[in-house]
């Protein structure tokens, strides 16, 4: 039986994207296309216009499966659905000229630097495919000039001698100047959900500098 992708929410209550046939489960990095019974739309974050295929933008969701809204916290609801019911899903996304979605990270993960917001998740899939790195993550690190820049938690091969220079150089070939990691720290393991979900919120507290942390 072959594994199939799909993309839904909490807050959709279930699948709004699906690979069903198996060349749509070959399509890598996809999610698949939308269902039947939903609607969706790529958006800039900043002024909710749509935006056209292959560009990137939050995702938007709309259909019978979305939530009617969070319990006791209006707040949180009005921040998350909108008045015309579309759900804002918090994801950075782009839909190909063929309806297939991909999920390039979370908003709030992004990482500032100067007018730039750099995917953590691009680096630490670039990271990982270094023959002598195990895992990865990537964090925003406070900087009074630029704002954020990109700090590489790296779990290192037990017999690898890998350097914080090596591992700037390694993505730093590969990416746009802005892209590029800054620090690196090597660790025993990346901190993880049970669900493998990198909590990127621990490694922040190591990545905050005295200087601000004392503000």
């Amino acid at each position: 039986m072959q594994n199939a992708e799909g993309y839904g929410l909490t807050e959709s209550t279930g699948t709004a994207f699906r690979a069903v046939t198996p060349e749509e489960c070959e399509r890598w990095g996809s999610v698949g296309r939308l269902l039947g019974n939903c609607q969706a739309k790529i958006v800039d974050p900043h002024t909710g216009i749509a935006l056209p295929p292959c560009n990137r933008g939050e995702l938007w969701i709309r259909g019978p499966m979305v939530m009617k809204g969070y319990v006791g916290n209006k707040e949180a609801t009005s921040a998350t659905l909108l008045a015309d019911e579309w759900l804002r899903a918090g994801d950075l996304c782009y839909i190909d000229n063929e309806g297939f979605l991909f999920i390039v990270d979370r908003l709030k993960e992004l990482i500032k630097y100067k007018g730039y917001q750099v995917p953590p998740a691009e680096l630490e899939q670039l990271l990982q495919s270094h023959s002598e790195i195990v895992d990865a993550a990537v964090v925003p690190y406070l900087d009074e000039e630029v704002g954020q820049v990109p700090m590489a938690f790296v779990v290192r091969h037990s017999q690898s001698n890998l350097s914080e220079a090596q591992v700037m150089d390694f993505v730093a070939k590969q990416v746009a100047s802005y892209k590029k990691i800054r620090r690196v720290a090597f660790v025993n393991s990346i901190p993880k959900s049970p669900a493998g979900k990198i909590l990127r919120k621990e490694l922040r507290k190591i990545a905050i500098p005295p200087t601000f942390s004392k503000l």
